[in-house]
């Protein structure tokens, strides 16, 4: 057995539309018969009062009012024949046809009739009541007599010398005639209707439209379904997302990218006038090529930015925006080097002083003491490690022994010497190791690369670093210097800020997006300026060297040794030994 197909609901706008074509129809309906009602009332009231001037005309016909006070005083009513021959009846007959009233009725005292447009209702008595006119009173009356229904009047005829009621002129208008001018009146109703019908009709089928356009022939369901989605998507993911609509404004700025861009909900922000970085406006460009990706710096923040554009079927919705925040990444990385360098420079320091021990411990067990004691000497004017870095025993901290160490290693491996400068003097302990990690190392990376594309036979780079103590902490002082070329004339023209700029870069091959290169000058300043230091340009150098020299400021990065001054006073008395 075939199952029945079950049926599909109709759609909403479609349903709004049927029910907005309701609507108008039933108003246009209700003012119409509204109009029609109005209009026939007013007709009936016309009617009624067409009649009771005509009953008032006859009634006060002196013929009329005599003949009918001497037909009241004679005993009994005079036969149908002689009524119909008489000149109440001829009185009334004219004034019916010169009007074209339904009926001109003239009665007696009593109510028979003595007038009737039927000659057989002559003598009878009338159908409706006559006893208000009779009293003395005018009425108009919607009644339904022996001639159908009828908008008349009432009126009391007097006697012609006295007040005496002695009969009443009854004046009766079908209310056909009364229909037959509603109809003659109802075409333009009619038209009016119609027009009003057609223009609901039309008016709401560009509504229909319209809601179409604006909900994406989408149902009121799906809409709630997708509002429910995008919330619980749009505030439930780690990643920043932006939507720019159509029109240039922003339509979606979910707590991610509040948190990544450090920015209000700028939802409803014309988007070319939105406070965030220009690479993130230059995505959305005509110009711009939706499969790429950048690396923006945003505040402290390393963040790969990507646009799309939104369609939907046919329709342009504007742009998405995504940004994926790196910066956890790249400080784990540095971490994990700074931890294998630290690694790498215990186990190196291990076994270096395991050899020295065994050294020593030779020379004692053989009575070389005074070899023990030269031994011990020379130790402590090399320092404890063999980085090939020029006097490294100027670093007395171990944490910038290791990595400066380690630079070295990469140093050498490019045919570049790194050395520590002469006025180098730290006295503290680095406390903000991360920090110093990303401006040191950036400064050596771009000096070992500068004095790789250098002129010059004699490759090297030179490190200065000073501490000055504070009350919040001390501030290390950065100074690198390198043999290469320094920058380029039209660089240093422009006042060298250039090289700050996200995407520069003093590799051979230029950056590339989403590479982690070109942002490596950008970010040491960020984050030195973020401490309350900087990072800049202390000479742009020349072309055969020396090259250029950049100098970074990070405040609150040291912090004094305890007790240093003691540490001082034991360097003091092994220089005076020494000496001796």
């Amino acid at each position: 057995m075939k199952r029945p197909v079950p049926r599909q609901p109709l759609r909403f706008s479609t349903q709004t539309l049927l029910l907005q074509l309701g609507v108008v129809l039933l108003v246009v309906l209700l003012s119409g018969a509204v109009h029609a009602w109005l209009t026939y009332e007013r007709l009936g009231r016309e009617a009624e009062n067409q009649a009771l001037t005509l009953a008032r005309t006859v009634a006060s016909d002196p013929t009329v009012r005599r003949e009918v006070q001497a037909i009241s005083r004679e005993a009994g009513t005079p036969p149908a024949s002689v009524l119909l021959t008489g000149p109440l009846m001829g009185a009334a007959e004219g004034a019916r046809t010169r009007t074209g009233a339904l009926f001109v009725v003239i009665t007696d005292e009593t109510g028979l009739r003595l007038a009737h447009p039927d000659a057989d209702r002559l003598g009878e008595k009338v159908s409706t009541d006559p006893s208000d006119a009779l009293s003395g009173k005018e009425v108009t009356t919607r009644n339904t007599g022996t001639l159908g229904p009828s908008a008349g009047a009432k009126v009391p005829v007097f006697g012609p010398d006295s007040d005496t009621v002695v009969g009443e002129v009854s004046v009766g208008y079908s209310t056909e005639s009364i229909v037959h001018s509603l109809a003659r009146d109802i075409t333009p109703i009619a038209l009016t209707a119609a027009g009003s019908l057609l223009a609901g009709a039309l008016a709401s089928f560009l509504l229909r439209r319209r809601l179409q356009r604006l909900t994406l022939g989408l149902e009121p369901e799906e809409i709630s379904t997708l509002v429910h989605d995008q919330v619980a998507v749009l505030q439930g993911v780690d990643d920043g997302v932006i939507g720019v609509a159509a029109d240039g404004r922003i339509s979606v700025f979910n707590a991610a990218a509040q948190r990544l861009l450090a920015q209000p909900d700028l939802a409803g922000t014309p988007w070319e006038q939105a406070p965030i970085p220009e690479q993130l406006k230059a995505l959305t460009r005509p110009d711009a090529a939706e499969a790429d990706a950048v690396e923006i710096i945003a505040g402290a923040r390393v963040l790969v930015a990507s646009a799309r554009k939104a369609l939907h079927r046919r329709e342009d919705l504007g742009w998405v925006v995504m940004l994926r925040d790196r910066t956890e990444l790249q400080q784990l990385t540095r971490q994990l080097d700074a931890v294998g360098t630290m690694s790498t420079a215990l186990r190196a320091q291990r076994h270096e002083f395991a050899n020295q021990l065994h050294t020593i411990a030779g020379f004692m067990s053989i009575g070389q003491h005074q070899q023990a004691r030269d031994y011990l000497a020379r130790l402590a004017a090399t320092g404890p490690l063999k980085f090939p870095v020029d006097q490294a025993e100027l670093l007395q901290d171990p944490y910038l022994q290791a990595f400066v160490g380690a630079k070295g290693v990469e140093a050498d491996e490019r045919g570049v010497t790194l050395r520590i400068g002469p006025e180098t003097l730290v006295r503290g302990q680095v406390t903000e190791p991360q920090d110093v990690t990303t401006v040191l190392g950036n400064l050596i990376d771009n000096a070992v690369n500068a004095a790789v594309a250098g002129s010059a036979e004699d490759r090297w780079v030179e490190v200065e670093l000073l501490d000055e103590p504070g009350p919040d902490g001390g501030t290390l002082h950065v100074v690198v210097a390198d043999s290469g070329d320094g920058l380029a004339p039209e660089t240093a023209a422009g006042g060298a800020e250039a090289v700050f700029g996200e995407g520069f870069t003093t590799a051979a091959r230029p950056a590339r997006a989403a590479g982690g290169q070109g942002l490596g000058l950008a970010l040491a300043r960020q984050l030195a300026r973020r401490r309350g230091g900087d990072v800049r340009v202390l000479e742009p150098g020349s072309p055969g060297g020396p090259g250029a020299v950049f100098m970074a400021t990070l405040p609150r990065t040291t912090a004094d040794l305890p007790g240093k001054d003691k540490l001082i006073r034991n360097d003091s008395l092994i220089g005076e030994e020494r000496d001796v």
